[in-house]
Formats: structure tokens, C-alpha cells, sequence
């Protein structure tokens, strides 16, 4: 029995020292991303089927956004910008979701598109006219909330939702409780980059305890 007993302590202090030291960190398994269907600024099918086995930051905002009204987009553009330096070797795309279907049709989606300088293939605005649908998608599904307001424009909260490639939410960037950051959500892609390209065999065991032992990138 001395051996049982020596190898619960072994394990005791492996998983301690696990814990303390974090040699591996991952990012939380929230919850599984909503499955959608849209529109995007080139007047292509986008699903989210499409977008399996890559890394998608989603963003949700509307054209008519103008200050003071806080636009995503701009940090969008700077991750796009980023993205170009970053040696990820996971494919990453950018979706700005609009709520505002009326307006922001395929062509004004388009125009917008150019406007910020969406590059085709990496940063999709998209939408879809069932607005039913659509507040499902985007109240329900990614849990953001935006309400219509007479005027036209939209009270929202400015909101980045990071999935990797097999549906999973593992990050939520809110304004309500921590101001997103450009470093911050590079930081994130970079650690969800590494437990894709290395949680294979073996490997896959540390990181499925880094999972068990909360051991989060800050």
C-alpha cells in the first residue's frame, strides 16, 4: 500500500505544481457559438460552417455608426492590420455582424467595406434581412444586446467575441466589465494559436489540464 500511497502524494504535488506554475495556459471553453447563416459586403453566403476549423473574432455594429457613437470597427481595422505581422499558423477571420439589415444592404455593406478597408477573404461584414433571425443570432447566440432607437441609430454595447475552429466561445471583450485591447486580444489568438497547433496525441493530456486546473492567460 506504501507505493498507492506515495503515488497519490506524487500526483497531489504534480498537480499543485501544475496549478502554480502554469506551464501551458489556455483560453476557458465558454459556451458553443450560435450556427448562422448571412450575407456578406460581396453578396456571398457566410455560415458558420464556413468558418469551422478557423479562428473568428465577431464584432457587432452598424454602418450608421458615427461618433460619438464607439464603432468596433476601428479596433477591427487595427487587428487586421496586426494580423499581417502575427506568425499564426491557425487561419484567423474578422466578422463584423451588422444590426441594421434595412440599411445595411449587400452594396452599403460593400461601400463600407472599402471604406475601412476590409481585406477580401479575412474581415467579413455581413448580416441577414430576417431580423427575427437575426436578434436570435446575436441576443440569444453571442448573448450582445443592441436595441433600435427612434432616430435610427442603435443603443449597443461595444462587445468582441473570439471562437475558435470547432464553434466554442473562448473569449468575451465587454466595455461593461474590462475595455478591450488591441495587445489583449492578440495575446488570446496567440495562446488559442499554440493549443491548436500543439493539443495533439500526448500533448493534448497537458493541455486538457490546463483546462481542468483554470490555468487562464490574463
Amino acid at each position: 500500500m506504501r507505493w498507492l500511497y506515495a503515488f497519490s502524494l506524487l500526483l497531489i504535488a504534480s498537480a499543485l505544481a501544475f496549478k502554480i506554475f502554469q506551464p501551458i495556459q489556455v483560453l476557458p471553453r465558454i459556451r458553443l457559438a450560435p450556427a448562422f447563416s448571412m450575407v456578406d459586403q460581396n453578396g456571398e453566403r457566410l455560415t458558420s460552417d464556413r468558418l469551422q476549423g478557423q479562428i473568428t473574432l465577431y464584432t457587432f455594429t452598424y454602418t450608421r455608426c458615427t461618433a460619438p457613437c464607439v464603432n468596433p470597427d476601428l479596433m477591427m481595422q487595427e487587428i487586421q492590420r496586426r494580423l499581417a505581422e502575427e506568425p499564426l499558423s491557425t487561419p484567423v477571420s474578422l466578422v463584423s455582424i451588422s444590426f441594421d439589415p434595412q440599411h445595411d444592404t449587400p452594396d452599403v455593406l460593400r461601400t463600407y467595406a472599402e471604406r475601412v478597408g476590409a481585406e477580401r477573404g479575412r474581415w467579413y461584414i455581413a448580416t441577414t434581412s430576417d431580423e427575427s433571425l437575426l436578434k436570435t443570432i446575436i441576443g440569444a447566440g453571442f448573448e450582445v444586446y443592441y436595441q433600435p432607437r427612434a432616430d435610427g441609430s442603435f443603443d449597443f454595447s461595444p462587445v468582441f467575441i473570439l471562437v475558435d475552429g470547432w464553434g466554442i466561445v473562448r473569449g468575451e471583450y465587454r466595455y461593461q466589465t474590462e475595455v478591450p485591447t488591441v495587445e489583449r486580444i492578440l495575446r488570446h489568438l496567440r495562446v488559442l494559436d499554440e493549443e491548436v497547433r500543439n493539443s495533439h496525441g500526448v500533448a493534448r493530456l497537458a493541455y486538457e489540464a490546463a483546462h481542468l486546473f483554470l490555468c487562464y492567460a490574463q
